[in-house]
């Protein structure tokens, strides 16, 4: 099993951590019907570092989704590169994960044997399996929910079922598409709670995308503005507001200013 990390500042963790994903120029073309190619993604470039937060942001149709099914390995780029720990990235694994809107639970597995379905194969005894699985129950707050059917839980839950299940496997990456979008708001705070809990205690390298403001000031460390047609890297906004963050300081509030009037210059 992977040693747990102690999380650090964003500061150090830029200039101490190693690059775990790298991409490179990348740029996504579709062809339609009688009307030639679109670009949807042009000449995408970054780096993120080891136990980094990263949110790409951007108005509806910017690609950010598509960039997210290249990083994950759904699609091939049309151009460019991705690379994982200075390989590249290939087809889907466990080494990326996952979380999408859409809970995307196995209806007629419980709760905890939905959390465990990932470690099948692993080389694990099922008593290490069992205390692994009940670990996460504990870390998402669903403990007395084990036994549960994903049609006997909120949304709320099922979501925390959803990170249990990709978190346990350890990934190297967590891919984040908008996965508290379709949630209440009190609940949509109650989640990105949990997940700054969870990635300050276990450290995973997060890639989050979101279409909201607050949502990216609150939760990243550097922010990938986006602009569109084709969808491009405006600007990289690096977040020092320091943590935990509070939407009521006068800080928080500058910073969406200054981001919601970036979009609307784009």
């Amino acid at each position: 099993m992977k040693p747990r990390l102690q999380i650090i500042s964003a500061e150090h963790r830029s200039a101490a951590s190693p690059v775990v994903l790298d991409v490179e120029q990348v740029s996504k073309r579709f062809v339609t019907n009688g009307s030639g190619d679109i670009t949807v993604l042009q000449n995408i470039s970054f780096t993120v570092r080891r136990g980094e937060f990263i949110c790409i942001l951007g108005r509806s149709g910017c690609g950010k989704s598509t960039l997210l099914n290249i990083l994950a390995g759904f699609m091939p780029p049309s151009a460019g590169v991705v690379r994982l720990n200075g390989r590249p990235a290939g087809h889907p694994g466990p080494d990326r994960c996952v979380v999408f809107q859409e809970d995307a639970l196995f209806a007629w597995l419980t709760v905890k044997e939905n959390i465990a379905f990932g470690l099948k194969g692993r080389a694990m005894t099922r008593r290490e399996k069992e205390r692994e699985v009940d670990r996460f129950l504990s870390l998402v707050g669903l403990t007395d929910f084990a036994d549960y059917l994903p049609a006997e839980i909120s949304g709320g839950m099922k979501q925390r079922v959803s990170l249990a299940r990709v978190l346990i496997l350890q990934p190297e990456i967590l891919l984040m598409d908008e996965p508290f979008a379709a949630l209440d708001a009190q609940t949509r705070e109650e989640m990105q709670d949990l997940l700054l809990r969870l990635w300050s205690e276990l450290s995973h390298t997060i890639v989050f995308v979101t279409h909201d403001v607050g949502e990216a000031a609150l939760l990243a460390d550097r922010v990938l503005l986006f602009d569109r047609a084709p969808g491009r890297i405006k600007e990289e906004i690096r977040i020092a507001l320091p943590r935990p963050r509070q939407k009521e300081d006068d800080g928080y509030y500058a910073l969406c200013r200054s981001i919601t009037a970036k979009i609307k210059a784009l």
